[in-house]
Formats: C-alpha cells, structure tokens, sequence
C-alpha cells in the first residue's frame, strides 16, 4: 500500500463508517470527510493503514542511558480498544523470540557485548545493521554485531546491511527505533526493480514492493503461525498446521477505497469549544497519506494499488484542492470509492467512442463495467462479486480488494458445512451489509444477520432484495450486544455460525453467548489474527460454561498485497463430550 490510508472509525460493530464532512467556510462539503485512521474487515475493508510502531514524534535529544523509566508507545486510534493482540503486542513477543533463538543457536560461542546499553549510539546517529528477521508488524528486527540489542527499522527484509537513523531507545525493553536511509547490501530476497512507488520508504502504507510476491504470501503464513503460538494459550498439538496463504489475484491496482487527507493551516490547532480562529491556506496543502514514522503528511499524486478508477478520481480531486483550497480553514480526508455501473454488452448507455471523465470501462463476457469514483460519503455505491450485487453508502465500509472476493467467498462456500452432519441454519453475526448471509444463503433452509448497528442491517435488508432474497430466506436483526442470539430460534445442533468482528475481535460477553448457544460449527474470519487467535483460543479451552471447540483448519487471506497485512480464516467443530 502506498498510503497509510486514514479511513473513518469503526462503530462497536465493526461494520459502520462515522464520517464527518469536512468544513468549506463552515458548510459542509460533500467530497471531503474528515476522519482518523480505521482498519476494516472482510465485510468490511481489510485494513487501510500499515502496522506503524514508530509513529512518534522524533526526541529533540537524547534519553539518559541510565534512566530506566518506562516509555509507553501510543496505541494508533484503531487498536486503542484492543487489550491483547496489538501492535505493541507483536512485536514485543517477536522481538523476544528472536532473542531466544539467537541465544539457542550460538549457544554462548559469540560474544556478546555485556555493556551494550552504554553503548547505544546517540539518537540522531546514523549506523549500520544487519536485518535478522521480520516481524508479524511488517518492521525488520535488526543487530549490530556483537550486540543483542535489537533495532526496529522499516522497508527491510532479512539479510538487507541496511543504514539507518536511530531516533529513541526504548531502554526498558532493551531495543530502539530507526528510520530506514539506505541499503548498504542488499539480501538475496531484495530486488528494488520491484517496486512501483517512487515514496516507497517513506510513506507510512506499503511495506514489502521488494519482495518477491510468493515471499509475502509465505511471510504471512508465518504471520498465521506466529498469532496462534503467541496469543492462542493453547497446546501445540491442537493447533493444525497452517495452510497456504492464498493469494489477490491482483497485487496492484486492487484498492477500492483511498481516504487521502490534509492537515489544517500552519498555526491551526483543534479547540473543542470551536473557538479556534479560522484561518485560511495560502498555498495548497500536501495531500497525500502519512509518512513513515511521523505525524506529517506526504504530498502523494499517485497510489499504484489504487483501481485505476479510483487513481483518476484521486487526480481529479487534487485538481479541485489546488483551485479551491482557500476555501478551507481545517484540514480534513477526502473519500475516493469506486462505484461500478454494469450493463449488457449491446446497451445503448455504454458510450461510443471516448469515455466520459475519470471512467474506466473494463469488458466481461456478456456485460460491459462503467467504473467511476465516488466523493460523497452518503452517495450510493455499486459492487459486483460474481453474480451478487451488493450497495451501500460510499462512506460505509466494504471490502476494499473486489478482486480476491470471488475466490474468499468461494472457499467458505465450500466450507461453510461440515462434511457430516444434518446442518439447516446460518447466523452470520457481525453481518454488515450482508456478504456472507446473502452469498451463503442458498445453502440453508433460513439465515439470520445480526449486527447492532441499525444502519448496516438497513444496508444489508436492501441488498438481500437487490438479490432477490426475501424473508424466507434470510433476515437481519438489529440486536443488542449483551443480547445477540436472544431473538435466534434455531437448533444448534443444525446451525453453523460465521463471525467476522472488528479489529479487537470478540468481546468476552459475545464469546460466553456464542458457548452457551452451542452451534454445530463456526467459521471465523478476521482481520487481525492476532486476537482472532486469542478468541480461538477461548473457544477451544472451553472454559466455564458452554461448548467447547477444536480447530478443523486455518487459512490466511492476502486482501492487502505490499503491505504485512492478512485476513485470517479458521474452522472449528463443536466437541461433543456426552458420549
């Protein structure tokens, strides 16, 4: 990803966008939102901005050696409610497992150096590290020889001598923060010639442009593996072996969604009592996504993961900003989403000759997509997954990878029964706006979608019907949190549930309702597999009252190519223990 992609919050259900316009001479304009970073899920989107453990202002100078007091990393907005599973969280543990195996294959024959804390380089110091492995966050975890004291540095891969800026010494934890200048030797899993961004490296988005496509699909296995072992309490062998992670079928070009931003004025500062004065731009802002590191914005004219619906909508917006900027006292994020308009190949609509601006046609067996870029965050937007057809308001979150959908909803299709067994029912809690009630609806006698976000349940009624899908066979039901299987009538012994929560995963009220209802079968897919994995592990210990589970197989998803990001799929059986 070649942004950091700021998009709105998430409402507790995961599923709902809050977006607030932005404020043109105090009127609110329709092509702009002003939001703070978000990460989605499959319902929704995937994830819009990279792992940034380093987003911290640099120190002016630097820290006592000898003062050992804590520094506590700022959780980033959208992993400010997860307790276990952050950021902070992985690379802590990754940091620590490196240690250990370092410590196991040298077995006390390297010397080490024991006074390495006194002799940490001066913050603002440029020196020389080898990259010894990958963390599950995207960073590269880095050593100088002789030392154990382990540098964070980004865009690196393992084997990379890479030249870096360090800028904090986290002493507490025995390990420092750097920015990535240069590549002194490159591994042999580096190839540059990749890359397709020129800010690549310093924006805060994408991570992996120079590795081999089939690599980031193995690292992200490794992703997998590691948030079972760190996060799952569970016994190795309950743990299957991870499968394969399968692929986007496009690396490139496969964003639907973009939420470019600009900061406000020089001077302007946010007053909550809203009496900050309004002060005009001289000049355009930079527009663009979050650099690596810092709380600045990078002037980005183009983002090669974009659609190419999306990229003209992102350059014809820019145009606007640098005609209407004086219109603006704040700063503020501008919403690109790709609508699709689709329409049969002899259609009187498709234009003849050139295309109307910023639209993209691209030609199917028997229909011709018309894609355009949507601004305004209440506008309606279209999308196609095979033969399904699914709208909902531009702001609100979709899957932002249309191009994986197809295979992601095929594979739990296929899955979503158990190989034995007389199963009639699916709840799909945490619906949305429907993609797995309505795509696995024909499977089943009757679905129910259960979110507690009204407006998602209002989305998801419409695109049942859109798909000629009544009552009698799949309803929707705004429910409470505390109470979300209360108004479900179904035989658990013939009903298969299918979670997809938000970043922070599962609540522990949603897991002991979940155990108490005891269905035959669940299939959870996240976003973040660290607390997928601790939810899992929840599941499958049993603990207290309710049903128990064992895991029947796990799966990554890259919905996020050139970015450490991956959508994990796991299986699991009830365990009966009457017999």
């Amino acid at each position: 990803m070649a942004s950091a992609l700021a998009d709105a919050p998430k409402v507790l259900n995961g599923h709902s966008d809050t977006i607030m316009s932005g404020i043109t001479n105090g009127v609110a304009s329709a092509s702009v939102a002003a939001t703070s970073n978000g990460n989605d899920n499959a319902n929704g989107n995937a994830n819009d901005n990279a792992n940034d453990s380093s987003q911290q202002k640099r120190p002016a100078k630097r820290q006592n050696p000898g003062n050992n007091r804590a520094w506590k990393q700022k959780k980033t907005k959208r992993e400010k409610n997860i307790t276990e599973g952050s950021s902070e969280d992985v690379l802590r543990l990754d940091i620590e497992a490196l240690l250990a195996s370092r410590k196991s294959q040298t077995d006390g024959q390297v010397e080490v150096d024991a006074d390495a804390e006194e002799n940490l380089p001066e913050q603002g110091t440029e020196i020389e590290v080898e990259v010894m492995k990958l963390s599950s966050t995207g960073d590269g975890l880095a050593m100088r020889p002789g030392s154990n004291w382990v540098y964070i540095v980004p865009f690196t891969v393992p084997g990379d001598i890479a030249r870096v800026r360090v800028y904090r010494h986290v002493h507490t934890e025995k390990q420092s923060f750097a920015d990535f200048i240069s590549v002194v030797k490159p591994s042999p899993l580096r190839d540059d010639a990749r890359i397709q961004c020129k800010y690549f490296a310093s924006c805060g988005g994408c991570q992996f442009q120079m590795l081999d496509y089939s690599e980031q699909l193995n690292h992200k296995k490794r992703i997998v593996d590691r948030a079972f072992r760190n996060f799952s309490n569970l016994a190795p062998e309950v743990v299957p072996a991870i499968n394969d992670t399968i692929g986007s079928p496009l690396q490139y070009g496969y964003r639907t969604k973009l939420t470019p931003h600009f900061d406000g004025p020089p001077g302007f500062r946010h007053n909550k009592r809203g009496k900050n004065p309004r002060t005009p731009f001289d000049s355009c802002p930079d527009i663009g996504f979050m650099q690596k590191g810092r709380r600045k914005v990078l002037d980005i004219e183009d983002c090669p993961i974009g659609t190419s619906a999306v990229r003209l909508g992102m350059g014809r917006e820019r145009e606007r900003m640098h005609k209407d900027f004086a219109s603006y006292q704040r700063g503020a994020t501008i919403l690109l989403r790709e609508n699709t308009k689709r329409l049969p190949k002899d259609s009187d609509e498709i234009p003849q000759g050139e295309l109307p601006p910023c639209t993209v046609r691209v030609d199917n067996e028997d229909t011709v997509d018309l894609k355009t870029c949507i601004t305004d965050s209440k506008a309606t937007t279209t999308e196609y997954i095979g033969d399904y057809l699914f709208t909902n308001p531009a702001g609100s979150f979709f899957q932002n990878n249309n191009s994986i959908l197809p295979k992601f909803t095929q594979y739990v299709r296929e899955r979503i029964l158990p190989p034995s067994g007389n199963i009639k029912y699916l709840i799909d809690a945490y619906s949305g706006s429907g993609l797995f009630t309505i795509t696995l609806a024909s499977l089943f006698e009757h679905s129910i979608g259960i979110d507690i976000a009204a407006d998602s349940i209002a989305s998801a009624g419409r695109n049942a019907a859109l798909n000629g899908m009544g009552e009698d066979r799949c309803k929707f039901i705004a429910a409470d949190a505390g109470e979300l299987f209360k108004s479900v009538s179904y035989n658990a012994e013939e009903t298969v549930v299918v979670l997809d929560p938000p970043r922070k995963g599962c609540d522990d009220s949603f897991l002991s309702q979940l155990r108490r209802f005891g269905p035959r079968r669940v299939l959870y897919v996240s976003c973040n597999v660290h607390t997928q994995a601790r939810d899992v592990g929840v599941l499958v210990r049993g603990e207290g009252e309710g049903e128990r589970y064992e895991i029947e197989s796990l799966v990554g998803f890259d919905f996020f190519p050139q970015t450490g990001h991956v959508e994990g799929v796991a299986i699991l059986n009830r365990v009966d223990t009457k017999e």
